[in-house]
């Protein structure tokens, strides 16, 4: 079965919220006007079966709602990443961060690059994200860094 990424559009936000409520993720700042930061990993027949998100936080972007279903194979999930890495650029960003408290993601992201971040690192405008303060109260969280 072939994968197709592309960027969300606004007629996929009803589905697309749909697929972050199953997978138990949020999905506040997702809007109209920020649901073209999100990419769609969908089969032959347009059923989502990942997807990954960035949001735009003046020069850089957050990544989030990394989700796959079960049995999604590795390859898939390394296309998302590299998609979104590809999206990112063209949105003149200069770096990409994510936030993780779980370890086992760890290992994945350093292998593409990714660098371990100090919380007193992340550039100031993210303190104002409702989701990095979430994330800043959540036990052994790690922020990593991309540089584009």
């Amino acid at each position: 079965m072939q994968a197709l990424i592309r960027c969300a559009n606004q007629e996929d936000l009803g589905k697309l919220r749909e697929f972050l409520n199953l997978a138990n993720l949020g999905t506040d700042g997702l809007t109209e006007e920020t649901v073209e930061y999100f990419l769609l990993l969908e089969d032959e027949d347009g059923s989502i079966k990942g997807t990954l998100g960035m949001e735009a936080i003046e020069e850089f972007g957050l990544l989030r709602s990394l989700a796959v279903t079960t049995g999604q194979a590795d390859k898939d999930i390394l296309l998302l990443v590299n998609q979104m890495l590809q999206l990112a650029k063209e949105k003149g960003l200069g770096g990409l961060f994510l936030a993780t408290n779980k370890g086992a993601a760890l290992g994945f992201f350093e292998l593409l690059g990714f660098k371990i971040v100090d919380r007193d690192d992340l550039p100031a405008e993210f303190y104002k994200s409702k989701h990095i303060r979430h994330v800043l109260n959540v036990d052994n969280s790690l922020f990593l860094k991309f540089s584009l």
